[in-house]
């Protein structure tokens, strides 16, 4: 299958044909339900689309899942490291790490915009000693470069039926949609790292701060203050999937099944956290599999009717 979309992506050169290779075994590996994800896609999409998760995968595991003995200090250091030496990389339009040659590539085929790379190291950074977010500003400065650029990213290799700049927007609101709904789902597992991804002072209109989150946490029960602030938390967020769903309509017509799917699983999170009573402290809310099940089989089935219908050129 790998040669199959290599050669569908019109990727022949031998050393960057293992490059993307490699980038597809860690997003099989690691990466389970994305990479089935991508099944949807055309072949011809799908190493790119690897590439990149690949890159984030690296990076966003040196800071989440450091290695024994790590310091916070060296931990700063070697993202430093990283970053200079990928956007060093980039610009040169070369590399001797495996994994960037593919990102590196990718980003030349798709004109994708170095300044997403940069974001992207930003909010790394800020994970290596920001534990928390005063305000819904300070917290979206953090969401662009985590998962806004993400779905910037992805646009060029998507595809469009109209400008890109048109559906930008809405590309950016559905990776901070995905993002903030698993800081929702999410709030006791980072806690235990002690990180909070809500806004503070939203928090704080209902009565509610760190402390009281943590005591939930401990009890894995929910009280009325916390309760209401993450029904509030859930309507905001549920507004902004209803902003980026227009943008679903304006991706090439073999791209709109995988990401019709991926929308409506997220936003099925957020109703399963509602029907809990909002109680996120007692066990992780999840889609039903059979929900998922038949989301997908349905998804694959228009996928494979789009491609046949609307082919998709090669990046």
């Amino acid at each position: 299958m790998t040669r199959r979309e290599l050669d569908a992506a019109g990727i022949t050169e031998p050393d960057l044909r293992r490059a993307y290779g490699r980038c597809r075994e860690i997003n099989a590996r690691h990466g389970r339900t994305y990479f089935l994800a991508t099944r949807m896609l055309s072949p011809a999409q799908r190493p790119a689309v690897h590439a990149l998760y690949g890159f984030a995968r690296r990076v966003d595991d040196l800071v989440d899942e450091p290695r024994p003995g790590a310091t916070p200090d060296g931990l700063a250091a070697t993202l430093h490291d990283v970053e200079r030496k990928f956007l060093a990389d980039l610009a040169a339009g070369h590399s001797e790490d495996t994994l960037h040659t593919a990102v590196i590539d990718t980003a030349t085929r798709y004109d994708i915009a170095d300044s997403y790379f940069r974001a992207f190291f930003a909010s790394m950074r800020m994970d290596l000693t920001v534990t928390g977010y005063p305000t819904r500003a300070a917290l979206d400065e953090y969401v662009h470069g985590s998962a806004e650029v993400i779905g910037l990213q992805m646009l060029p290799v998507l595809g469009t039926v109209v400008a890109a700049a048109e559906a930008a927007p809405h590309a950016a609101a559905l990776g901070k949609a995905f993002q903030l709904t698993n800081f929702l789902r999410d709030v006791a597992e980072d806690l235990d790292r002690g990180r909070v991804y809500l806004p503070a002072d939203e928090l704080a209109a209902a009565g509610v701060d760190r402390d009281r989150l943590a005591w939930c946490a401990a009890t894995r029960r929910i009280d009325p203050p916390v309760r209401r602030a993450l029904a509030d938390q859930v309507a905001r967020t549920h507004r902004i999937y209803a902003a980026a769903r227009p943008g679903i309509g304006m991706l090439h017509p073999a791209s709109r099944p995988c990401v019709w799917t991926a929308f409506t699983l997220y936003g099925g999170i957020l109703d399963r956290i509602e029907a809990a009573g909002y109680n996120v402290f007692a066990g992780r809310a999840r889609v039903p599999r059979h929900q998922r099940l038949f989301a997908a089989c349905d998804a694959l089935v228009r996928a494979r009717w789009a491609r046949h219908r609307h082919p998709v050129a090669v990046g």
